[in-house]
């Protein structure tokens, strides 16, 4: 025993496939769309954050190396009365500055590369969701062709039963 399903049903449910296929394209799309939107707003957080923390290294950071390294010099400044030599001044400054030369390179070393893995967080977020856009638009895609090839297939069987049933009748 056969299910005979008439062709009008398999009218509706090929247009019915058809108005689904037309609605979920411009989803994709926008979905792309926001998504790169989103990106663009990142970034437009991440630079200013960037660029203010290069302002307050140069305004904060750099002053009090030079307000150090002055008044060492100021200390260790040999007086002409000076008889005896203390050399525990001229290392203790030597050594501040190759610490504080060290823990300058470190800072600008870690932001560098906090502002290199920032743009590569973001370059990597566009790139994932860009894909991941692509990846949906292409399954709904493939979706929509598998259901309107099935209506096409099931509406072409329809047709030929309806032959076959009104060549019976006649």
């Amino acid at each position: 025993m056969k299910i005979v399903i008439p062709e009008t049903r398999l009218r509706q449910v090929k247009a019915q496939a058809v108005r689904t296929a037309d609605r979920v394209g411009p989803m994709a799309t926008q979905a792309r769309d926001t998504a790169n939107e989103k990106i663009v707003v990142a970034r437009g957080w991440a630079a200013p954050k960037l660029d203010a923390a290069a302002h307050s290294i140069a305004e904060e950071i750099a002053p009090k190396i030079s307000a150090m390294m002055s008044q060492a010099a100021a200390r260790i400044d040999p007086a002409p009365t000076v008889k005896t030599r203390n050399r525990a001044p001229m290392l203790l400054l030597f050594m501040g500055l190759a610490v504080g030369a060290v823990g300058y390179a470190m800072y600008r070393k870690n932001a560098d590369q906090w502002a290199d893995s920032m743009k590569d967080s973001a370059s990597d977020a566009s790139h994932w969701v860009g894909q991941k856009t692509e990846t949906t638009a292409d399954r709904v895609s493939g979706a929509t062709h598998d259901a309107a090839s099935k209506v096409d297939e099931f509406g072409g069987k329809a047709d030929s039963k309806a032959d076959q049933i009104s060549k019976k009748m006649s």
